[in-house]
């Protein structure tokens, strides 16, 4: 087996790898004027069950779409040079969002990304709490494998929870799904009852509204439950709602942080107690510095490492 992380998530990579008892194995890449690039394996990949690591959130350096097009590139070049199985390792997916049509001739670009992956030859792609598990298990004719961090963050917060009374919110109606499943993980683990709650959330011309609220929150220390924050406007609209309905008090749980200093400043100011999130992407030094001891990250790292592991011993066994 052999293992690849491109640059900017090889920080996760070596983590993974480490949590997996495998190697991170040698890579180049290259930049060109004129803003193109290449990048190869520094080993043969001939015959190999060959991974290869990246997540497509946009960084000051480097857009979605160009993480997107290095990681497809890097796959074609792994089949063109013999190797047995290559899959995709993408803890965070670009353009999972856009998975239907909600406006006359809007793009279904979860489907076209689908497309690329298989165009290049991806046998297998791995991802970490899709925005819709559906749509992405739907789309991809190739091998999907979806991961989720139910127990992960429900073992984490069950190691802190105490005699108080608790609840899980979704800050919208499509992540009720998401948020049940972690209610029920979080009762698993704690063997204790668990509150549930929905919030109402509409978005358009890129305002969000929506004011109503369902759940039993008096009292209680809430959970609000989501599989990704941006600019994190959502989870405050239902951190301030749960508080106007008696909440003792507010912690946010996201596995995608895409947040950058002003994001987490405004998150973590006033309303929220805690943001518990994971190392699926990095944070920028200054999102980390500024929320301080407000900011709780839990490492993916034995959970994919662990899948990489099962996924290899099952397709490759003597």
């Amino acid at each position: 087996m052999l293992f690849f992380a491109l640059n900017g998530s090889d920080k996760l990579g070596r983590k993974i790898a480490a949590a997996g008892g495998f190697q991170v194995s040698l890579h180049e890449e290259r930049e060109f004027d004129g803003g193109e690039h290449k990048a190869r394996p520094l080993t043969s990949v001939r015959g190999k069950d060959v991974y290869v690591l990246h997540s497509l959130n946009g960084t000051s350096y480097a857009s979605a779409n160009d993480k997107l097009c290095r990681l497809l590139f890097f796959i074609a070049t792994c089949k063109e040079n013999g190797a047995a199985r290559v899959t995709a390792v993408v803890p965070y997916l670009a353009y999972s969002r856009k998975d239907r049509q909600t406006k006359a001739r809007d793009p279904v670009t979860t489907k076209y990304v689908a497309a690329l992956f298989e165009a290049v030859g991806t046998d297998m792609i791995i991802t970490l709490d899709a925005h819709t598990v559906i749509a992405f298990q739907n789309a991809y004719r190739c091998q999907s494998i979806h991961v989720d961090t139910h127990k992960l963050f429900a073992e984490c917060l069950a190691a802190t929870m105490n005699s108080e009374r608790y609840a899980v919110v979704s800050p919208d109606a499509g992540g009720t799904k998401r948020a049940q499943l972690f209610q029920e993980a979080l009762e698993t683990v704690s063997g204790r009852d668990i509150a549930f709650g929905m919030m109402e959330k509409r978005r358009s011309g890129g305002a969000v509204s929506g004011s109503l609220f369902a759940g039993d929150v008096d009292g209680r220390t809430v959970y609000i439950v989501d599989d990704m924050i941006v600019g994190g406007e959502t989870a405050r609209r239902a951190a301030r709602t749960c508080l106007e309905n008696g909440a003792k008090n507010v912690h946010v749980v996201a596995t995608h942080a895409l947040l950058g200093q002003d994001g987490a400043n405004d998150l973590v100011r006033g309303d929220v107690s805690q943001l518990l999130v994971t190392d699926s992407i990095e944070l920028p030094d200054d999102a980390e510095e500024v929320a301080g001891d407000r900011l709780q990250i839990v490492s993916v790292a034995p959970l994919l490492g662990a899948v990489i592991n099962r996924s290899h011993s099952s397709a490759f066994a003597s």
